[in-house]
């Protein structure tokens, strides 16, 4: 089945595509500050360049898009803190990320390849497919 032909269902594909791209970087971001924590104890603009191999002004840059939207909070040169929203969608994103993964697994796709690409369907994928995508995995294991 092709993609929607009328115009009102086609800008909507495209507005939820939107949608989707500008979340997906806060929460990259949160959920790697939440995994940064876990393991050391805090998180530092320099943990998340390496992570991400980009600059430091780079992730200064959106350090300070996700202090704005009330993910984090930080005071400069120190550790970057998750707030109650930025947890919260760390979780989300971690929970939908795992659906993914499991889902792709039980497809029989490789592990390494399952974990790059359930990186970037996470995002993108909607409520109805992840339901279905998880009833299927504990279908699968059952």
């Amino acid at each position: 089945m092709g993609l929607p032909v009328n115009q009102p269902e086609h800008s909507r594909l495209h507005e939820r595509i939107r949608a989707d791209h500008a979340t997906e970087v806060a929460e990259d971001y949160v959920e790697a500050i939440d995994d940064v924590q876990r393991e050391k104890g805090i998180c530092r603009a320099v943990d998340l360049a390496r992570r991400f191999g980009v600059s430091h002004v780079t992730v200064s840059r959106t350090i300070g898009r996700l202090t704005r939207d009330g993910y984090v909070e930080t005071e400069p040169y120190g550790p970057i803190r998750l707030t109650t929203k930025g947890k919260r969608v760390a979780t989300q994103a971690r929970n939908r990320h795992d659906i993914v993964y499991q889902f792709l697994l039980a497809l029989g796709v490789g592990e390494q390849t399952a974990a790059i690409d359930s990186e970037g369907i996470e995002h993108h994928v909607s409520r109805e497919t992840l339901r279905a995508m998880e009833r299927f995995t504990r279908r699968d294991q059952g």
